[in-house]
């Protein structure tokens, strides 16, 4: 009796290629759909909490230095604002977007629901976490200018502009790498081809955009 639950135990853990905390981590670069894979059918959720919090922070780090926020701020408040709000709340928004990827993702005959992509969407920004720490370098250098308008870098030496621009280059080649763990991620997960897969990450985003670009056009039109 205990041999057949220990084989049935066994061929349960069989079932799944199984990855260990730190394989999720570093398998992910090289062999993505796996760890996805993985993920999804023993809905991993180790770390999922903090690598949203992680996630918020780039993001609300991304938003202000797009916004040129550091012409009417202070680099403490911008940081802390980024830091506890986006942190706090940057999740929030990565629900919302999941949960629409699951609703037009119906519309494809996809099967992944809210929590599913959700869970998958916390580990493929893992290349934008590790974006913060060229972020923090460039803030470190540029201090608030960081957060205001572009030109003001071209006044810097050459030294500097050049630690930017290695920075600027291997942060968006890591925004990249999330964008296509996000796609492959998300064809795992809904069961799709890439192509469906960019087409649903794409949907969400037409349903919001083309009635505000329609009520903006209405109203210069009345």
């Amino acid at each position: 009796m205990e041999t057949k639950i220990a084989e049935a135990r066994f061929d349960e853990f069989e079932k799944y290629d199984a990855l260990s905390d730190k394989d999720i981590f570093t398998k992910i670069w090289t062999e993505p759909r796996r760890v996805f894979k993985f993920i999804n059918d023993t809905r991993y959720e180790k770390y999922l909490y903090l690598l949203m919090f992680l996630a918020g922070v780039a993001s609300a780090f991304q938003r202000s230095s797009s916004k040129n926020i550091g012409d009417h701020s202070s680099l403490f408040l911008i940081v802390f604002g980024c830091v506890i709000l986006g942190g706090a709340l940057g999740w929030i928004s990565y629900y919302i977007y999941a949960a629409l990827l699951s609703w037009s993702g119906k519309w494809l005959n996809g099967v992944g629901n809210t929590s599913s992509i959700f869970r998958m969407m916390a580990y493929s920004v893992i290349p934008s976490i590790l974006g913060l720490f060229f972020l923090f370098l460039q803030i470190a250098v540029y201090g608030v200018d960081y957060f205001t308008d572009f030109a003001g870098y071209l006044e810097k030496s050459m030294l500097i502009n050049v630690i930017f621009w290695i920075s600027f280059v291997i942060e968006n080649l890591l925004s990249l790498a999330t964008l296509v763990f996000m796609v492959i991620g998300l064809s795992e997960v809904q069961k799709f081809s890439i192509g469906k897969a960019i087409l649903n990450l794409i949907l969400p985003v037409l349903f919001i955009v083309v009635p505000i670009v329609l009520i903006a056009s209405l109203a210069m039109i009345f």
